[in-house]
């Protein structure tokens, strides 16, 4: 018998044999006989033993995922036979070399060939979960300096163990995507853009954060905290301060666009920052099923469960589906809100500067919350941050910024200098 796609002949021990079976894991299965010349005739060895434990050793220990369940040996006459069955667990591959085309072989003919990067994809589709951070990463020397600090800093552990329960090593003890992308070598990245006006134009600078997703989090947010700007305006005697954007829609902009963008595309997450608002741009449109307006109920879907659950696990998130909804919150009582745009390959979410187009530096239209207030103080003296809380039912916080909106416009005055022991009286 010649060789085929299910036959292959050795005359002796040699270190591509380990290729060989890996191309047939790879394929349908297949026989090595080694101790035969290219046509089939006998060629003894002259020590079986110590052949077959060079066999052996070299499949075990340069073959990743271990394939030795699909491989059996068998004794002949001066010769060993090795039947490969073909694997549950595609691609197979050198454990020096990776998944790569050097790294993994097919069968194709008589011949064993490297594969190409879409057998490579095909195969891993076909046998992983369907899902980007599941399946296997290419890259397999991965490092996670970034990711233990993020997880010392929240008193967490990040051993073997915890990356198996987080979904960073798969079944079979080899990185998945997920471990990529919180990896030293995650090659996903996020670009800035800063223009000058409210139209892309000219550029006033430009930045791309690298590294882990835990680390490109920490870069954004350091980079739009430099670029949010402190204005202040008067009311009467009294100085009020604010910030382009609400620090806290800010890092829910960035956690968004990070936990949720479609990793199986290769671009960058995009955010371009104008005088008068930001954007975050990311790809991948709403999941299947979801509308716009389901967002703003707090409806979610992940479309990276596992990476989300990591944010999670770090605190960063509270609980699934509720930033857009705490983004919207951080603009209540003002005409000025966050947009949302959705198509089936990006997901905009464009955050307007408050002190750019601010409803209460001249447009200013009366808000029942408002109304509110300016009743109790048609028949008590003054008002305080209490009973503001009270009387709207609203947390501290909340408060204040409602106060805050009042005194701008005008409407009331403030009298003390802290926010609990100020008493606040209906403007001349």
């Amino acid at each position: 018998m010649s060789e085929n796609s299910y036959v292959e002949y050795k005359r002796e021990y040699t270190a591509d044999i380990k290729k060989e079976v890996l191309a047939f894991a790879n394929s349908d299965g297949g026989v090595i006989y080694v101790g035969r010349d290219n046509k089939g005739n006998g060629y003894p060895l002259s020590s079986i033993d110590e052949t077959l434990t060079q066999i052996t050793n070299s499949v075990r220990d340069s073959i990743l995922p271990d394939v030795t369940m699909f491989v059996s040996y068998e004794i002949g006459d001066d010769e060993i036979i090795i039947t490969v069955r073909e694997g549950t667990h595609k691609p197979y591959f050198l454990a020096d070399k990776g998944l790569k085309p050097s790294g993994v072989y097919v069968r194709q003919g008589s011949s064993t060939a490297q594969a190409s990067f879409d057998q490579i994809r095909e195969m891993i589709k076909l046998t992983d979960d369907d899902k980007f951070e599941s399946t296997r990463s290419f890259t397999q020397a991965l490092t996670f300096t970034s990711a233990e600090d993020e997880f010392l800093r929240s008193g967490l552990e990040f051993g073997k163990n915890q990356m198996r329960t987080l979904g960073i090593i798969g079944a079979d003890d080899l990185y998945t995507n997920l471990g990529l992308l919180l990896s030293d070598q995650c090659t996903h990245t996020i670009k800035f853009a800063v223009f000058t006006g409210t139209k892309k134009g000219e550029f006033k600078t430009r930045k791309e954060m690298t590294g882990s997703v835990l680390k490109q989090m920490r870069s954004a947010f350091d980079f739009l905290e430099l670029s949010n700007n402190l204005s202040a305006t008067f009311a009467r005697l009294d100085r009020i301060e604010q910030y382009d954007y609400p620090e806290e829609a800010i890092r829910e902009a960035i956690l968004n666009a990070i936990i949720h963008r479609d990793y199986a595309f290769s671009g960058s997450i995009i955010v371009n920052l104008y005088d008068d608002r930001i954007e975050f741009v990311s790809l991948g449109g709403l999941m299947p099923g979801l509308q716009k307006e389901d967002l703003f109920l707090g409806v979610s879907q992940p479309r990276n469960e596992k990476l989300a659950n990591v944010f999670y696990r770090l605190k960063y998130i509270e609980a699934y589906g509720t930033g857009i909804r705490r983004i919207m919150q951080y603009y209540d009582g003002l005409d000025v809100k966050p947009s949302i745009e959705a198509t089936h390959g990006a997901f905009v979410l464009t955050l307007p500067n408050m002190n750019f187009a601010h409803p209460l530096k001249g447009n200013y239209k009366p808000k029942a919350q408002h109304t509110a207030v300016l009743e109790y103080l048609q028949h008590n003296p003054f008002i305080t941050n209490e009973l503001v809380q009270k009387i709207l039912s609203v947390k501290q916080t909340r408060a204040y910024a409602i106060i805050r909106e009042m005194v701008k416009e005008g409407l009331i005055v403030k009298e003390g200098t802290g926010k609990e022991d100020s008493k606040y009286f209906l403007a001349d």
